[in-house]
């Protein structure tokens, strides 16, 4: 392959993955015009159109798109061949790329961070708060964390966390003016605080099992939220019922800002995994992070 050839493609990917020139042209330090140019120049000696070009974004053509999952995975390994390589020095070094929720992120994955790092100043740690399914390998992060039973099939996963539960909780005010659920269909009647996932463009179904019966209720309400974070606070001040994990409403409950209801309705389910795909070539700096975050009963 010809050294210009590689050169363009990797500034395809860039562009193709950002579906951005200016993002693009940024990220690789080059100009706008420099870039769109290079891409045409690519386009015409392949014989055919990668990129549709449009006022707000850019976005592969079918072809385009079977480059970029094809090439793209090759440039992928390539990359994690050479960290390998680099990580044979004496210090571990490189940069680790997780997609995580905020939950996972405050419970297991900074805690064990907060004395990982300093005992490896070469290893650089870049979060991605992610609250959908994103697809880890297309978005080429090293590592996605999430509970066991949604890992995908065909990945590694380590379990880094303890069983969870969920919680429906309110405030003591949104209940004395709606009164109380006292089963999951009941939930309908009720202003509920909706999670939409930015990867499905969904909202998230609440989940619920008692005595082998599982039921999945689509709740309505007058908020819908991107974040977690966001979630609590809009309980706390009483604007509808949250479904979030015990951990985020633990000091809540304790204190009393927030009551829990359907609490038989909320069995325990699997922790926190983190997972990657098993054809991956780990570099030391991953391996260490592994087994640093591996959860020990």
């Amino acid at each position: 392959m010809h050294k210009q050839t590689a050169s363009d493609l990797v500034a395809f990917l860039v562009v193709a993955q950002e579906q951005s020139f200016t993002r693009a042209a940024m990220q690789l330090g080059v100009s706008q015009s420099a870039l769109s140019q290079t891409m045409r120049a690519l386009e015409t000696r392949l014989g055919v159109r990668l990129l549709t070009r449009t006022t707000r974004r850019v976005s592969p053509t079918q072809a385009g798109e079977r480059l970029l999952q094809t090439v793209g995975q090759r440039f992928a390994e390539v990359d994690e061949e050479l960290e390998a390589i680099t990580a044979l020095a004496e210090n571990p070094k490189g940069t680790l790329r997780l997609a995580a929720t905020e939950n996972a992120v405050a419970t297991v994955l900074w805690p064990t961070l907060e004395t990982f790092l300093p005992l490896y100043p070469d290893i650089k740690v870049e979060i991605v708060v992610d609250v959908g399914l994103t697809d880890i390998v297309a978005g080429r992060f090293d590592a996605g964390i999430r509970p066991g039973e949604i890992v995908a099939q065909g990945m590694i996963a380590t379990r880094i966390g303890p069983d969870m539960r969920m919680a429906v909780v309110g405030a003591p005010s949104y209940f004395e003016k709606y009164g109380q659920p006292q089963a999951p269909s009941e939930l309908t009647l009720h202003n509920c605080i909706n999670l939409r996932l930015p990867t499905h463009g969904g909202l998230y179904a609440w989940e619920f099992e008692k005595d082998g019966r599982a039921v999945n209720v689509h709740v309505d309400g007058q908020l819908v939220f991107g974040s977690a974070s966001l979630i609590l606070m809009a309980a706390r001040s009483g604007q509808g019922l949250a479904y979030l994990t015990e951990e985020q409403v633990r000091a809540d409950m304790a204190n009393g800002d927030l009551i829990r209801v359907l609490d038989d309705w909320c069995p325990p389910f699997s922790g926190y995994h983190l997972y990657y795909p098993s054809r991956r070539q780990p570099t030391q700096a991953f391996s260490l992070l592994v087994d640093a975050l591996r959860y020990r009963d």
